[in-house]
């Protein structure tokens, strides 16, 4: 019996419909436009609306104008003329002494033995570069036994100073002019020295083959791994020397450090012919 008065409650409680929410919207709209306040104050054109002691009027505004600006920064007038809307500021290039430059101050580069006289011969080709380009003062100081090398009143940059003396470095350490005035046309060269025993610990008769395998036949070997890796090497005794960027002072410094353990100067070149293709493919 109970279970049936609550199948007959249920059934007497009318279900929502669909068209029940449109009836309530009319409904909300008729009672709006009878009492004439709804949910806000209404607005009507030019006339002030009071709503709770608030009074809103409608204000003036002034036509906003809006102006499209091209990918090159000038605007639909600049366009046309192709002018920037303002003027990119032109500073003049700092002197050397607003660099920071100090007075006084120099390189000294000591000449060995070895290499005073190709000093001699080449000094007039080796200082020109120096004098005319980096505008730089250059004298040999005799007692001293060194180059020295300081500003002038016409040089403009202060790193020509260190550039000038890797270069007079480089050619102490026995390079070539030519190789080592590159050192002053570009920037990413660099000069890397190791000797033999830093890699393997060799002496007398073992010393001098290892030089040998490194140098080849008529520097085979060596003007091999130059030309493979674009670099240039200079053997001193159980010094070498190697001037190139970073990356193919690596690739050279592996080579020589194969040839000093010992490997075959077949097996080397082997690798030197994929490691020039591959600086091939960079290019």
């Amino acid at each position: 019996m109970a279970k049936n008065e609550g199948a007959k409650e249920a059934a007497a409680i009318p279900v929502p419909m669909d068209d029940d929410d449109e009836l309530l919207e009319k409904e909300g709209t008729e009672q709006q436009g009878a009492e004439g306040v709804g949910y806000g104050p209404v607005r009507r054109k030019d006339e002030g609306v009071t709503s709770g002691g608030i009074v809103f009027r409608p204000a003036e505004v002034e036509e906003c104008v809006v102006e499209t600006v091209m990918e090159d920064g000038a605007g639909e007038e600049g366009a046309e003329a192709n002018e920037a809307p303002y003027s990119k500021p032109d500073f003049p290039a700092l002197t050397a002494k607003q660099q920071g430059r100090r007075r006084g101050e120099f390189r000294r580069v000591p000449v060995p033995m070895n290499r005073l006289t190709p000093l001699k011969a080449s000094w007039v080709d080796i200082i020109t570069p120096v004098v005319e380009n980096l505008k730089l003062q250059v004298r040999m100081n005799t007692k001293r036994r060194a180059v020295e090398i300081r500003f002038s009143e016409s040089t403009q940059d202060i790193g020509s100073l260190q550039k000038a003396a890797d270069y007079f470095k480089a050619f102490m350490l026995g390079f070539d002019q030519a190789d080592a005035i590159a050192l002053l046309r570009l920037d990413d060269l660099f000069i890397e020295s190791f000797e033999v025993k830093d890699v393997k610990r060799l002496q007398g008769d073992h010393l001098s083959r290892c030089i040998g395998r490194i140098a080849g036949k008529d520097g085979k070997t060596k003007h091999a791994i130059e030309n493979a890796t674009r670099t240039r090497i200079a053997l001193c005794d159980d010094k070498i020397h190697i001037l190139g960027s970073f990356a193919n002072i690596r690739l050279a410094r592996d080579s020589v450090c194969n040839l000093i353990l010992g490997s075959a100067p077949g097996k080397v070149y082997t690798k030197l012919r994929t490691v020039s293709k591959r600086l091939q493919e960079r290019i």
